[in-house]
């Protein structure tokens, strides 16, 4: 499992993560927004909910995520689930239904550091490219078009920052034996460089019949 906060790099560290160890990448939202796109019955019954405006009940995402860790691919390659559990309630159904990671990844910014991040953003509307004020400068001759997404405001993020706090805070009690915290205040190469080592240790320490 992977956690960090909005702007973390957690995103980038997954790709990075699924290209050298071979992973399968399940994202909770995305695990929902292809459920509901096939018209499967968790899907409808997901869709039901989420067109009147209601959060998907947790028993609903469980199910889809433990079927999803069920099929032959994540058996045999492994997975790494990004992003869920999000509460302590999600942890606790999960834990219930049998699934348990082998190491809990969290990707630690401080706020200061990822407002900065996401203040300085703009997007190019004419290409969609992002750019950033500071680490990755637009051309002179397009900043006039760039805007900046109603997302990325102080105001905005520091909120999300609270919700991202609070849930995190919670969950990692259900995974303080297995949580690896690593620090993202470093450059994507020195982050990753970390963080697959603590992955290649851990495949190195199991026999061939118990890498996942």
């Amino acid at each position: 499992m992977i956690a960090g906060a909005p702007a973390a790099g957690k995103g980038t560290q997954c790709e990075k993560i699924v290209k050298k160890f071979g992973l399968v990448h399940i994202s909770a939202g995305d695990l929902l927004r292809a459920e509901v796109s096939s018209g499967s019955e968790a899907g409808k019954k997901a869709e039901s909910f989420m067109s009147q405006g209601y959060l998907v009940p947790n028993e609903l995402v469980v199910e889809m995520v433990k079927n999803r860790l069920s099929q032959q691919d994540a058996q045999e390659s492994g997975w790494l689930l990004d992003g869920y559990p999000r509460s302590a309630e999600q942890a606790e159904a999960i834990q219930e239904a049998g699934i348990r990671p082998d190491v809990f990844i969290l990707i630690d910014v401080s706020d200061d550091e990822l407002v900065e991040r996401v203040t300085g953003r703009r997007l190019d509307p004419e290409t969609n490219t992002i750019y950033h004020m500071k680490f990755k400068p637009p051309p002179d001759a397009i900043v006039h078009r760039l805007v900046q997404r109603s997302d990325d405001t102080e105001d905005k993020l520091r909120n999300r920052l609270a919700t991202h706090h609070k849930n995190v805070e919670a969950v990692v009690g259900y995974y303080k034996d297995m949580l690896v915290e690593v620090n993202g205040q470093r450059s994507m190469d020195e982050v990753f460089a970390e963080i697959g080592g603590v992955l290649s240790a851990f495949t190195e320490d199991e026999s061939p019949a118990q890498q996942r």
